[in-house]
C-alpha cells in the first residue's frame, strides 16, 4: 500500500512538474516577433494586469515596450497595438490581414460565432454587406434618420422637464432614447421609456457590458476549460443571452407569419426576405441564428457607446459650466430656436471641438474590440504570426481628475 501511494505521488508530482517546465520553456516564435513582458510558468502574464482596468496595464507596458508589444494571457498570445498612428496604419493599410476576430470564450458564449461583431470570414463578409446596405436603405446617414432623431429627441426632453429640475437617475432614460432609434430601424416601433419589456432588455445588456470587462471574464478567456465550471459572473452570460434571444426570436416569427415581400417596412423584415431568397448551398449564411445574433449585436453596440457618451456629456457639462455657456451660445447663434441638424455642423466648430473632446476624455471602450491576424503579417518591423489575439488600444487615457483641454 505503501509502495502504491508513494508511486502515486510521484506520478502526479512528476506530472505537475512537466506541465510547469513545458509552460516555462519559452514558445519558439520569430526572431522579430513584438518583444514583451517576461512571462511566469502556466498564468503568463496574468500577475501584472490590472483586471479592473486592464487598459492602464496596456498603457504602462506600451511605455516599456513601445507601440506593438506581446503579452501572454494563460496560454494565448496577444499582441497589443498601442496609439493612433500605429492602429491607423494596422486598420488601414493592413485591413485584410488584422479583420479577423478572435475566438475568445465570453464573446463565443454570447455571439455563437455569428452576426456581424464576432463572425468569421464568409459569414462576416456577408452579414457586413447586408447591414451596411440595409442601414442605408433605412436612412442611416441620411436626412431619414435625422427626423428619427428628432423625433425622440422630443420624446426625451419631455421626460426631463417632468422631474421638474429634480434630481434623477438618468441611466435608463438615455439607453432608452438611444435604443429607440435603432429600435425604429430593427424592428419598425419604438417603446415607452417605462415600458418593462424595453427596461429588462437595456438591463441584459448593462449586465453583460459589466461581466464581459469584469477580472472573472478576463480568467475565463485565459482559462476557459478549468474557469468554465467555477462559480462567478461569467456563467451568467448564457442565460442573459437565452433571454435575448427568446424576444428577438418571437419578434421576427411574428413578422415571418405576417411578412409581405413587396413592404418591407423594417431591417428584419429584408432579411426575412433575403432568407427565402438564398439558394440552398452548404453555407447559408441568411439563417436564423444569424438574423437573431444579428440583431442583438446592432441592438447593443447602436446604445451602450452612444448612451454613455451622452451621459459623459452631461457630467462634464455640470462640471464646467463655463464650457457649457459657450456651447449654448453657439447653439442659440447658428440653429436659435430650430431644430439641430448635421448641416449645421460646419458652422459650429466649438461645439464639435467639445463633442470630440466628450469622446476623447470618457474613453468608453479603450480597448476597442479584439482582433486577430488573417494571415503572417509583417507589421511595423515585427513578425505577427495568423490567429494572433490583436487588441488594438489608442493611448489617450487621462487621469479623471485632469480638465479637459
Amino acid at each position: 500500500m505503501y509502495f502504491t501511494d508513494a508511486a502515486t505521488i510521484l506520478f502526479i508530482v512528476t506530472c505537475v512538474l512537466l506541465v510547469i517546465l513545458s509552460f516555462s520553456q519559452k514558445k519558439k516564435v520569430h526572431l522579430n516577433y513584438p518583444p514583451g513582458p517576461p512571462c511566469l510558468p502556466i498564468i503568463g502574464n496574468i500577475h501584472i494586469m490590472n483586471l479592473n482596468k486592464p487598459y492602464l496595464t496596456f498603457h504602462e507596458l506600451a511605455e516599456k515596450y513601445g507601440s506593438v508589444y506581446s503579452l501572454q494571457m494563460g496560454s494565448q498570445n496577444m499582441v497589443v497595438l498601442c496609439g493612433y498612428k500605429t492602429v491607423k496604419e494596422a486598420l488601414v493599410n493592413h485591413a485584410d490581414k488584422f479583420s479577423g476576430r478572435p475566438h475568445v470564450p465570453v464573446f463565443r458564449d454570447l455571439f455563437l460565432d455569428h452576426g456581424l461583431i464576432f463572425s468569421n470570414g464568409n459569414n462576416w463578409k456577408a452579414m457586413r454587406r447586408f447591414t451596411l446596405s440595409t442601414l442605408r436603405d433605412f436612412g442611416m446617414g441620411k436626412r431619414k434618420i435625422e427626423d428619427k432623431i428628432t423625433e425622440e429627441c422630443h420624446s426625451l426632453v419631455k421626460t426631463l422637464k417632468a422631474y421638474k429640475g429634480k434630481p434623477f437617475e438618468n441611466t435608463m432614460i438615455m439607453n432608452s432614447a438611444v435604443a429607440n432609434i435603432i429600435v425604429s430601424i430593427l424592428l419598425g416601433y419604438r417603446f415607452d421609456y417605462d415600458d418593462p419589456k424595453l427596461s429588462r432588455l437595456l438591463t441584459i445588456i448593462n449586465d453583460v457590458a459589466r461581466i464581459s470587462g469584469s477580472p472573472m471574464a478576463l480568467l475565463y478567456n485565459a482559462f476557459p476549460s478549468l474557469v468554465r465550471w467555477l462559480p462567478g459572473n461569467h456563467r451568467d452570460v448564457i442565460s442573459y443571452r437565452e433571454e435575448m434571444h427568446t424576444f428577438i426570436r418571437e419578434t421576427f416569427t411574428h413578422q415571418r407569419n405576417n411578412l409581405d415581400v413587396n413592404d418591407q417596412r423594417n431591417f428584419i423584415d429584408v432579411f426575412l426576405v433575403k432568407q427565402k431568397e438564398e439558394k440552398p448551398n452548404p453555407e447559408l449564411y441568411f439563417n436564423d441564428t444569424n438574423l437573431t445574433v444579428l440583431v442583438m449585436d446592432l441592438f447593443a453596440a447602436g446604445m451602450e457607446t452612444t448612451s454613455t457618451t451622452l451621459r459623459w456629456g452631461i457630467l462634464l457639462m455640470m462640471k464646467y459650466p463655463e464650457i457649457q455657456k459657450n456651447v449654448q451660445k453657439e447653439i442659440e447663434k447658428v440653429i436659435g430656436s430650430g431644430e439641430p441638424q448635421l448641416i449645421h455642423r460646419k458652422e459650429m466648430p466649438y461645439t464639435d471641438a467639445v463633442i470630440h473632446e466628450i469622446q476623447r476624455f470618457g474613453n468608453i471602450v479603450p480597448t476597442s474590440v479584439p482582433h486577430a491576424t488573417t494571415e503572417d503579417v509583417n507589421f511595423k518591423g515585427f513578425f505577427i504570426p495568423k490567429v494572433s489575439i490583436t487588441f488594438l488600444f489608442f493611448i489617450y487615457y487621462i487621469k479623471k481628475e485632469k480638465q479637459p483641454t
